[in-house]
């Protein structure tokens, strides 16, 4: 008689995703590791995120989001460097009492991003966890030897642009909290919805490529997230409120609520592009971000001097009890 050397852990893999590692250098996740070669002529981009139930995450969230949670706000990185995505490795931490409909679902929305962002899985590892689920993504990237798009680089005289809406996450999570804003159906799904599920500007990522002079991707609130952009650029911003992007959601919310705004500026999780443009190539990447259909906005002017000023349609200098969403 001969053993039975297949594992469980074997088994999920095999079955759940071995079928997302498409490329070659995945070696269909029959090894312990992987290989890639970067297209001649580009630098490798790593970046690497993790989330976590009941941090990022709600624990009932539906698990094929959560999986493109996960995917998504490291691709949203990636476009943040003018990156293209080559591919990613997953740690996967489960608790005992995930099933096979949750695992399913899981890997269908994991199959879904990775098809649509042409970002093949190349491994990783799968662990039993006495705590809550843990998702954690590594991805590769490329671009043109040494043209990676960094936080430092801005000048002074830069405009300052952002993609998208500010605020949706942040106010869709303040709803899952319980928040009572007079909001109709409609404005409710679109708040809870940006929460659930970050859209990354990917297609962008060529645009920032050729013209940006600094960018990143805002993560843990644009107030924060531009003060850090500020401080390794050596540079201050001076940027009108007034002109932050806002859906017709987070208007509705601002209406009865004003304070609000404080939460749409640093509550985080909008994974949109925040980046500086050098005035003579301001037209240029307006033209292709029009392209791309991404929507960009001008909201301010970087100077010299250091820190991130934020100041009201009156002119009046806003201030913030907690600038960004800080872990620890």
């Amino acid at each position: 008689m001969s053993a039975n050397t297949t594992s469980a852990e074997d088994k999920l893999i095999a079955r759940y995703f071995a079928p997302l590692a498409t490329h070659p250098g995945a070696l269909g996740l029959s090894d312990d590791a992987a290989f890639i070669k970067p297209p001649p002529g580009c630098d490798l981009v790593l970046k690497a995120d993790a989330i976590v139930g009941g941090i990022h995450f709600f624990n009932d969230d539906p698990a094929g989001t959560i999986a493109a949670k996960a995917l998504r706000i490291n691709l949203s990185d990636l476009a943040a460097k003018g990156a293209t995505p080559l591919g990613f490795l997953l740690s996967l931490a489960l608790p005992k009492d995930i099933g096979e409909p949750w695992l399913a679902a899981f890997t269908q929305g994991l199959r879904e991003d990775a098809a649509t962002y042409k970002c093949p899985l190349f491994g990783g590892d799968t662990v039993r966890s006495p705590g809550p689920v843990m998702v954690s993504v590594a991805m590769v990237g490329h671009v043109p030897d040494g043209m990676m798009v960094r936080r430092a680089g801005a000048k002074a005289g830069d405009r300052v642009f952002v993609t998208g809406t500010i605020g949706d996450s942040a106010l869709g999570l303040g709803l899952r909290n319980g928040a009572a804003w007079p909001l109709d159906e409609a404005q409710r799904a679109h708040l809870a919805d940006r929460y659930l599920l970050p859209r990354p500007r990917n297609a962008l990522a060529e645009a920032v490529l050729h013209y940006a002079s600094a960018a990143m991707d805002v993560s843990d609130g644009l107030a924060g997230d531009l003060a850090k952009l500020c401080r390794v650029s050596d540079v201050a911003a001076a940027i009108d409120a007034a002109r932050v992007p806002l859906s017709d959601a987070a208007k509705a919310v601002l209406a009865a609520d004003p304070a609000a705004l404080e939460t749409a500026l640093t509550g985080g999780d909008d994974y949109e592009i925040l980046c500086t443009v050098a005035p003579a190539k301001v037209d240029r990447f307006r033209v292709a971000a029009m392209a791309a259909k991404v929507a960009v906005t001008d909201i301010g002017t970087i100077a010299a001097g250091e820190g991130a000023q934020f100041r009201d349609a009156q002119g009046e200098l806003l201030s913030f009890a907690r600038a960004a969403f800080s872990h620890f």
